[in-house]
């Protein structure tokens, strides 16, 4: 890595466009409630901010120095929550923009945590179990002093999973000599998981496409078509669940590109030719498209689940759904999303959409520090109940304010953080 690339990890979020799309975002959706300027500086930088460096011994002997990071951006409303994630693009500015986001998500579906977010510049599909060990317990004990139940509680995203969680939390237990299962969420079932959490961010993908299709007197049934970009975690469930609802699932895709069939993909076939042969490739239940073609399908619903900025202002007016339903988080850039508008394509944005996660994950935590487990059942209705209601707070700000659906998210929610701080003020 160059100098001037591990100094670009480091510095300069301001000007990265992903956290100024954030800012732009947040600013415009202060206008519409009146926001306190005052509240607005507070929300534009992030509370805390930690930089690690790695060091892990790879198999072959050498020893190889990773950066980290760990981003409180908010805690007004409880313990920081919020994501980690490997990938070779992880940075301060990413992680920072994605920490804010878990702040508005949370206010928004009005969870009692603020937001955080945590990453790991690496390329996991490189490295083997040990190294991912390696790296996962050294970064744990990095950043131990700012994680804890009641402090700051991590999750899987991108490139990690429960085992990565069974790791931070078997490394924080160790230092404390006790189990502490409240101090990431998302990990197996058998260290106090939560039943029906593998499938929320897609499950909750879903629930507000129902509510969605509602208000758009839409009939979800054999004859709706959805295009579902990234089939990781949140892109499998989403296609899996909206499948169990009679929608024909026609396009699905992952990094390498994707498969279609007008008559509807067999969605667990998919899963398991990508498992064995790590390529949609010679998928023999459906044609090859590319990611781009994959988001220009006319189709009724279009589920974006993979990584940010992939509808832009370049292929925006390409886009022919009717619901755009965000799995991933910031997939839609701000000039693709005033073109989206223009064309009345209705979008469900990301804070909303894919915040099945976290709120599920809020179950987790709860659960973990009661030490009384729920049924799948109750897991999956009380998410229905939670994201439903938040849907309806935003939909009803955009009816009476007539402003988009994203402005509406954001103002909900800002208006719900803000009030929180006002109340709170700050010392000294």
């Amino acid at each position: 890595m160059s100098d001037h690339h591990s100094e670009e990890v480091i510095v300069g979020w301001e000007h990265h466009p992903f956290y100024k799309n954030c800012l732009d975002v947040m600013s415009a959706a202060g206008r519409q409630i009146d926001l306190d300027p005052n509240v607005y500086q507070r929300l534009a930088k992030p509370r805390r901010v930690l930089y690690v460096s790695i060091p892990v011994r790879m198999d072959d002997g050498t020893i190889k120095v990773f950066d980290g990071f760990r981003v409180q951006h908010n805690t007004t409303l409880g313990p920081a929550k919020g994501g980690i994630r490997y990938h070779p693009e992880v940075n301060l500015a990413e992680t920072s923009a994605l920490s804010m986001l878990m702040t508005l998500k949370n206010s928004l579906v009005r969870l009692p945590l603020g937001g955080a977010k945590g990453g790991i510049r690496c390329d996991p599909t490189t490295m083997s179990r040990r190294e991912k060990q390696s790296l996962t317990r050294r970064y744990t004990s990095e950043i131990f002093m700012l994680i804890g139940p009641d402090k700051d509680i991590p999750a899987p995203d991108v490139g990690t999973d429960a085992q990565t969680m069974a790791w931070v939390m078997d490394t924080y237990s160790a230092q404390l000599g006790y189990a502490v299962p409240g101090v990431v969420t998302g990990k197996p079932i058998e260290i106090g998981g939560s039943l029906g959490r593998v499938d929320a961010t897609g499950r909750g993908v879903v629930y507000t496409i129902i509510e969605a299709a509602k208000r758009l007197n839409m009939d979800l049934g054999e004859n709706t078509t959805v295009a579902v970009q990234g089939f990781g975690n949140v892109g499998y469930y989403s296609a899996k669940i909206i499948n169990s609802l009679g929608c024909k699932v026609v396009a699905v895709s992952d990094v390498s590109g994707g498969i279609y069939n007008s008559k509807g993909l067999d969605i667990n076939a998919a899963r398991n030719w990508l498992n064995e042969h790590k390529t949609f490739d010679g998928f023999p239940g459906g044609d090859k498209l590319s990611n781009k073609e994959l988001l220009e399908l006319k189709v009724d619903i279009l589920i974006p689940a993979a990584l940010s900025n992939q509808i832009t202002k370049e292929n925006a007016d390409k886009i022919k759904c009717r619901i755009l339903a965000e799995g991933a988080n910031g997939p839609t850039t701000i000039e693709a999303n005033d073109i989206l508008n223009e064309k009345g394509v209705f979008t469900i944005p990301d804070i909303l959409a894919n915040s099945g996660g976290v709120i599920v994950s809020y179950f987790e935590w709860v659960q973990g520090m009661q030490s009384f487990f729920w049924s799948e059942k109750d897991v999956n209705n009380k998410l229905w109940e939670i994201i439903s209601s938040a849907f309806n707070r935003v939909y009803d700000f955009h009816q009476a304010n007539k402003v988009d659906m994203r402005l509406s998210a954001f103002a909900v929610s800002i208006e719900h953080i803000s009030k929180a701080m006002l109340y709170r003020g700050f010392f000294p």
